[in-house]
């Protein structure tokens, strides 16, 4: 078999890639942690070749850093950079969740009925804490909102709203493993889908851009607790 191939057939960049971004994403790997091309092939049971060209294309996707002389290292969390991701998501999302509404047809209708009714059963069965915790839910979530703008007819767009998403969740993350607020079940996720499925698109985007803001409200309160702890 092919060296750079997976027992599935799958590249070992995409393994390697995968699941770095899955670590990084989750906080297992922490704002700011180097990421040294030897421990990470350990880890991970893969030459470094296929680690090294995993690191480059996380660089292109903003949640690793890189110079030629210091190497790789998971990027920082700040304010502002969620602020930047924040609009971002609110300007690109607007436009895919548009087109969605324009063009989806009856198989996008049932991809976004089926997505929300797995995000609901999930969250029946979850207890007070911090909902972005928990993997299957995260996996749900992302899934719902991707399906939501699958049908924009931009391949640039899908993968520019799918790699903000991801930065956002980092962030999601990391607020709620430093808050100890119970989760509050929103209905937001239904009210979007519905509006969605009625071709409203107005009314869609209007909570759409409310449930992005609304994170951000929440994530920002968390990191300045958190950054007033260590001063």
């Amino acid at each position: 078999m092919d060296s750079t191939l997976a027992s599935n057939g799958v590249p070992l960049i995409d393994v390697a890639f995968a699941r770095m971004k899955t670590s990084i994403i989750r906080c297992e790997l922490e704002p700011g942690t180097r990421l040294k091309v030897e421990s990470l092939s350990k880890a991970y049971g893969l030459s470094s070749s296929p680690i090294r060209e995993a690191l480059n294309r996380l660089a292109q996707d903003g949640i690793v850093q890189a110079t030629e002389n210091r190497g790789f290292w998971v990027a920082p969390i700040s304010i502002d950079d969620f602020r930047d991701i924040t609009r971002l998501r609110v300007l690109l999302e607007h436009e895919a969740l548009t087109d969605s509404i324009e063009h989806g047809d009856e198989e996008w209708e049932v991809a976004v009925l089926t997505a929300f009714h797995r995000l609901s059963l999930v969250e029946k069965r979850l207890g007070s804490g911090p909902v972005v915790l928990d993997d299957d839910w995260s996996e749900r979530h992302r899934a719902f909102h991707i399906a939501l703008l699958s049908a924009t007819p931009c391949t640039l767009l899908r993968g520019m709203v799918e790699s903000l998403f991801d930065r956002a969740e980092r962030y999601r993350r990391y607020s709620a493993l430093h808050r100890t607020e119970p989760r509050h079940k929103s209905s937001e996720h239904e009210l979007l889908m519905k509006a969605a499925i009625d071709r409203d698109a107005d009314k869609a985007a209007r909570i759409q851009r409310k449930h992005i803001e609304g994170t951000l409200g929440r994530v920002v309160a968390a990191l300045e607790q958190q950054l007033a702890t260590v001063q």
